[in-house]
């Protein structure tokens, strides 16, 4: 097992890119927020696929926090995370400084249109115009051939793409399916804050979701098998449901009534336990 580089700035990340590159290298990057599990490392190995070097960014990053959201809470296991790394073969850590990612005197923000309205945005107005923002200043100071994101959050991979392809970024951006416990659960970092007895109800989430995808493709109103699993999981010991839609996949314009003839996915958020769970699937 081979330590991978650590690098903490981005004139040391530049230079490690660039000596990579004039030896015919090509860059794969995983930007995550750190809190490491079996997901985030299906895409280190979908990124070691189609590059030959591989980089994975563990940066928290404040500006995907509303003000109402605990950034201090989200689990750091940095220690543990360059050990997995090491372990799975990755070439490069970038962890940044304070400073590298947003110097005292960032003046720049994304706000961001078509894939990022609705959904997300109505109950965290903050997260995609902090994710935009944050994942092009990451794509900027990596500069890779390629990058892969998770589908679990689809609506950030939809608003990524956007993003990518209105900037004009010479950089292709790969989709990795979503990772799951037996249950069904989506592996997610907040899934730790459950006790057991809120850890078996989760797995209610993927039961109806898949539940509230079958009635629609078989012919259901889309609000009513909607309504049906929001009304379900309360049930189950869910606390609040956010949505649960079907939209367009490419553009995520919410549909209504019956689906037709076209493809479609279902995105749903609720609340269990204090905890906020999102999950998706094609309908």
């Amino acid at each position: 097992m081979t330590a991978p580089l650590i690098i903490e700035t981005v004139s040391d990340l530049r230079a490690q890119i660039w000596a990579w590159r004039g030896a015919g290298e090509s860059i794969g990057f995983v930007p995550t927020m750190g809190a490491l599990h079996k997901g985030h490392f299906s895409l280190l190995a979908k990124a070691d696929k189609h590059a030959s070097k591989t980089v994975v960014s563990i940066y928290v990053n404040p500006a995907q926090f509303s003000a109402s959201e605990d950034l201090s809470a989200y689990p750091c296991r940095e220690t543990q995370d360059v050990e997995a790394l090491a372990a799975a073969g990755c070439d490069l850590v970038y962890i940044p400084k304070p400073g590298e990612i947003y110097a005292p005197n960032h003046a720049t923000h994304i706000t961001m249109a078509g894939p990022a309205l609705g959904l997300e945005s109505d109950h965290r107005p903050d997260f995609l115009g902090g994710v935009a923002l944050v994942v092009a200043k990451l794509l900027n100071q990596v500069a890779p051939d390629m990058a892969v994101f998770g589908e679990k959050d689809y609506q950030q991979l939809a608003c990524v793409r956007a993003l990518v392809r209105d900037l004009d970024m010479p950089v292709r951006i790969l989709s990795a399916p979503i990772v799951r416990q037996k249950d069904g659960l989506a592996l997610s970092s907040r899934n730790a804050y459950f006790g057991v007895d809120d850890r078996k109800i989760a797995g209610a989430l993927n039961r109806q979701m898949l539940l509230c995808a079958a009635q629609i493709s078989q012919g259901q109103e889309i609000e009513a098998a909607s309504r049906s699993a929001g009304e379900n999981l309360l049930k189950a010991g869910f606390s609040k449901i956010d949505y649960i839609s079907a939209v367009d996949p490419r553009t995520l314009e919410v549909l209504t009534n019956k689906l037709a003839a076209r493809p479609a996915r279902l995105l749903l958020a609720a609340h269990l336990a204090g905890v906020r769970l999102i999950d998706n699937c094609k309908i």
